[in-house]
């Protein structure tokens, strides 16, 4: 029998273990150094990072590097040579003949055979006509036909299709061959990464206030400048890649390379994320490689005539919530296909970067179903994580950084993986931010369960700064999620069915207008200013869109009433959207002044149960809060860090905002040498109830 292991010798192993880690991961001693307890998982760092490694360099020794395998686009599909002949490739492992039909031969479908080459990859190539002109004109219908080893034969859309559309009644799309005389020119060059990011989550499609699908050249014209106006300097654009079915909001993608034909065309894309660039504006992609459409016939479901080719086989290859397939991520040309993607739409569309969506559900073979995920290290680590899946991401945020340096990466993640948003060199996944997932659901739940007077101000602040230190985080008070039908945006929570009948100014406020227009204000500012280093809204949201949105499907007859945005509704100066549009506006550009999102986090000295105060600084500014729904408080002490004469830059009380005017704005206010809760100053301040404001010190220079 052997000898048990003595406390003293397991100590030696478990250092022994984390000295190997320590060497083979570059700088694992940093990421170990602002977490200690991460101590335990060091041989997981160590794994995962050798497995990045490992793959990264194989590519390098099979493919002659990333840069070359992230190409795929440029051989696979098909394609016009400089002769005029076409060169076509797929990968098709499972199929037993592979063909090339379409309007150029009359849809025979066995006339063009491609050569079977090694690793379960085709070719053909079509030689010109005798008077060299194109074989397969732009805008000309193709389909690749694969017999299967059972005997099918299968009409398909290439995998690399770079444009497919719906033509009338059609239930599928079809595969349009894109190969334009004159591609769209690019005339700006991208912008610098800016120091703080303000996002603007937009939908292309519902960006009109008509009961129709917007296109691009709508949202260029008539929404950018908007977007500019309220002070964003990046727009997230959802939907973007090719998805059969429009109820899905973008998330049941059938072509990857294809940008959404319902909207226009490639070049009318290109030219609005032109003209934002013109703007100063950033454009991050919302990518879904967490999940693909279950469609065949216009999706990469059974593209080979088997039910994997890209996805796992059985039980594993399927998401039973999403009803969706799942990508097999340690397949060598799902790498490939996967990672050209990413640069496909860097380089072809020049995006500044992604917002990964279903984070969570790739990090873990669970998908996140069922899991509370409430902190513990011990759900973050071990065979419950999908290390392939997050090999794969490790892989992404690599490329996206070595092609842009200024690129951005996000990771929609619920669960709180550590480390997801750390550099590569430490054993993290290389990300720049994550969206601060519990914030929204924070809001919604005080809406729904709490009255005003019950609030917790510490509640509301954990929320609020609870996040990984050096891990970045985009805050946002609502996204698209709470918008859709079932649920309510905050506006709605807060004022619901009197959005209709009192929103002029011509009636006076009623209690509900009143309250809802006020805390509107004020649960964005302080989750601008508290929540993350990043801040994020969804179109429309911003002055309170009214209604819910819900897309045209057969539960509500087709109807495009609520797939819209009704930005007029701003425009009107008889209505009080204005005002929440107005705030909006000026936070952003105060902090565009003054940088707080990209300062260190903030110092919050006040959160006052009883008084309902919460009170913080950060970027030199003072931010303070009156949750009370009656209370104000006459020469209330606030603690500041800063000597001497404050201003107020911001009041959400301010007329133009739609508030009480109970501040006077020529006031000077003067800190002492008085301490006060914890902080060496402080000064004295009128605070209406429910007020938001902001002082700025004077005596400083700006």
């Amino acid at each position: 029998m052997a000898a048990p292991v003595t406390p003293a010798a397991r100590a030696e192993d478990s250092e022994a273990a984390l000295n190997a880690a320590l060497a083979d991961v570059p700088e694992l001693a940093r990421l170990l150094e602002v977490d200690p307890y991460l101590k335990p998982y060091a041989v997981d760092f160590q794994r995962r990072y050798k497995q990045f490694s490992q793959i990264l360099n194989s590519i390098g020794e099979n493919e002659g590097g990333i840069d070359k395998f992230s190409r795929g686009y440029e051989s696979f599909g098909v394609h016009r040579c400089a002769d005029g002949g076409l060169y076509c490739k797929e990968w098709a492992p499972g199929a037993e003949g592979v063909f090339l039909t379409g309007d150029f031969n009359g849809w025979n479908p066995f006339s063009y055979p491609y050569k079977k080459l090694d690793y379960g990859k085709w070719e053909l190539y079509i030689p010109p006509k005798q008077n060299k002109s194109v074989l397969v004109p732009h805008g000309s219908k193709l389909k690749v036909v694969i017999t299967s080893k059972s005997g099918e034969t299968l009409y398909r859309i290439s995998p690399w299709a770079k444009y497919v559309v719906r033509e009338g009644a059609n239930v599928n799309y079809d595969w349009l061959h894109w190969d334009p005389e004159h591609s769209y020119e690019f005339k700006h060059s991208r912008p610098k990464k800016p120091r703080s990011l303000r996002i603007y989550e937009s939908h292309v499609g519902i960006s009109s206030h008509e009961g129709k699908v917007a296109s691009y050249k709508h949202f260029t014209c008539n929404v950018l400048p908007r977007i500019k106006d309220l002070g964003y300097n990046c727009i997230q654009l959802m939907a973007i890649m090719e998805h059969a079915y429009y109820a899905s909001f973008g998330y049941q993608i059938t072509s990857f390379f294809a940008a959404s034909s319902r909207y226009g065309t490639p070049e009318e894309l290109k030219e609005l994320v032109d003209t934002a660039h013109s703007m100063g504006i950033i454009v991050l992609l919302d990518v879904v490689h967490s999940h693909a459409s279950k469609n065949s016939a216009d999706g990469l479901n059974m593209f080979d005539g088997t039910d994997s080719c890209y996805f796992h086989s059985g039980p594993r290859g399927t998401h039973d919530l999403w009803d969706s397939r799942l990508f097999a991520y340690s397949s060598w040309e799902v790498l490939r296909f996967l990672l050209s993607n990413i640069r496909w739409w860097l380089e072809e569309y020049r995006f500044d970067g992604f917002r990964f969506d279903g984070v969570t559900s790739m990090l873990y073979h669970h998908h996140g179903m069922g899991q509370g995920f409430s902190g513990d290290y011990s759900e973050y680590f071990g065979l419950q994580v999908d290390e392939d899946a997050l090999t794969y991401l490790m892989l992404a945020n690599h490329l996206v950084h070595t092609l842009c340096p200024d690129s951005i990466t996000i990771a929609e993640d619920v669960s709180g993986m550590p480390a997801l948003c750390a550099p590569i060199s430490q054993g993290g996944v290389g990300f720049d931010y994550r969206l601060a997932m519990a914030i929204p659901d924070k809001w919604i739940q005080l809406l729904k369960e709490f009255k005003d007077e019950d609030w917790n101000m510490g509640d509301i602040v954990y929320t609020l700064t609870n996040r990984r230190y050096l891990e970045k985080c985009i805050a946002y008070a609502e996204s698209h999620d709470q918008a859709l039908v079932g649920d309510k945006t905050v506006a709605f929570w807060l004022m619901d069915a009197e959005m209709y009948t009192n929103m002029s100014v011509l009636t006076p406020f009623t209690p509900v207008i009143d309250r809802g227009i006020q805390l509107h204000k004020m649960i964005r500012l302080i989750t601008h200013g508290l929540g993350g280093e990043g801040y994020l809204n969804f179109m429309g949201n911003e002055f309170g869109h009214p209604e819910w949105l819900d897309f045209p499907r057969k539960g509500n007859n087709e109807s495009y009433h609520y797939a819209r945005r009704q930005f007029h509704l701003t425009d009107d100066d008889l209505l009080r959207y204005k005002f929440l549009n107005n705030f909006d506006r000026d936070m952003n550009r105060l902090e565009e002044r003054c940088g707080w999102l990209s300062a260190p986090q903030a110092y919050v000295s006040e959160k006052h149960e009883s008084n309902k105060i919460i009170a913080f600084e950060r970027a030199g500014l003072l931010f303070i809060f009156n949750f009370h729904p009656s209370k104000s408080y006459t020469d209330y002490r606030v603690g500041t860090a800063l000597p001497g004469k404050f201003k107020i830059v911001l009041d959400s009380d301010a007329a133009e905002y739609g508030g009480h005017q109970r501040l006077d704005h020529s006031t000077d206010f003067f800190s002492e040498a008085f301490e006060h809760n914890g902080r060496p100053c402080s000064l004295l301040v009128y605070l209406p109830s429910r007020v938001a404001l902001i002082l700025q010190n004077v005596d400083l220079p700006n």
